[in-house]
């Protein structure tokens, strides 16, 4: 990348802080519409969920096509929060998009925003910055905004530090942000597998129109239901009802 098109990008992101969580940054244009994948009629009372379709990523993560967007526009929505980095808990793990999990690749997971959607993370204490896309879910701890792969952690100086407050300017979204999309709580962390099995069980017994899975991740188990239809309505009806007694229970989009 030229010193010309990194001058562009930071001249994109710069400015004052946003508030927390989603203040939203009105566009030069409004993005094209893009149609949603309807699900197949289904064939028994309880079917089995639809399968994610696979969100292919340019190599690397972004595209000099990419740079050169962020370098023309500005963002439509900006959120301020804490990023971590994380890495695959074994090799060939495949991102939520559906793609192997690359450690070098510039992409970091975010638990709502359209899969695909192409970012510029700016770390609010060192001013350094990098454009990357979302291609994974998570991060799903408390007051955690986004999870960065470790190329891009240390571009935007989040690696050596472990964590750090950082502001997400978002530029480009595959799917509409505030609409449609395919939806899901997930719970946990579990330390011990019976604990997630015996909360799996539980809301099987609770929601017997949900698809209910538990499976591990980095050192835990999870707990995810996907309510029919993947309905974000009926997964934020979910959230709320579990999160007092369950412990935390995060909403998250699948596509």
């Amino acid at each position: 990348m030229s010193a010309a098109l990194a001058a562009a990008i930071l001249l994109g992101v710069g400015g004052c802080g946003h508030k927390q969580n989603q203040v939203r940054v009105a566009p030069p244009q409004a993005l094209p519409p893009v149609a949603e994948r309807v699900p197949a009629a289904p064939s028994s009372s309880t079917p089995a969920p639809a399968i994610i379709p696979v969100t292919p990523l340019p190599p690397g993560g972004i595209s000099e096509d990419d740079l050169a967007f962020v370098a023309s526009h500005r963002p439509i929505l900006s959120e301020v929060g804490y990023a971590t980095w994380y890495t695959a808990p074994y090799k060939g793990r495949r991102a939520a998009n559906g793609q192997v999990f690359d450690n070098d690749a510039m992409t970091a997971a975010h638990r709502t925003l359209p899969m695909g959607s192409l970012v510029v993370v700016t770390n609010l204490k060192t001013g350094q910055s990098s454009a990357m896309r979302i291609s994974d879910r998570g991060p799903f701890v408390e007051d955690r905004m986004l999870d960065l792969t470790i190329a891009s952690a240390k571009a935007v100086g989040v690696y050596r530090a472990g964590m750090a407050l950082v502001r997400m300017d978002v530029y480009e979204t595959p799917k509409p942000i505030n609409s449609g999309g395919r939806w899901c709580v997930q719970i946990g962390a579990f330390h011990n597998e019976d604990d997630a099995l015996a909360l799996k069980a539980q809301l099987l017994d609770t929601y017997p129109g949900a698809n209910v899975i538990e499976f591990p991740g980095e050192n835990n188990f999870w707990v995810r239901i996907r309510p029919p239809g993947d309905d974000r309505a009926t997964a934020e009806e979910i959230a709320r009802h579990l999160q007092p007694v369950e412990g935390n229970a995060y909403l998250a989009r699948l596509d």
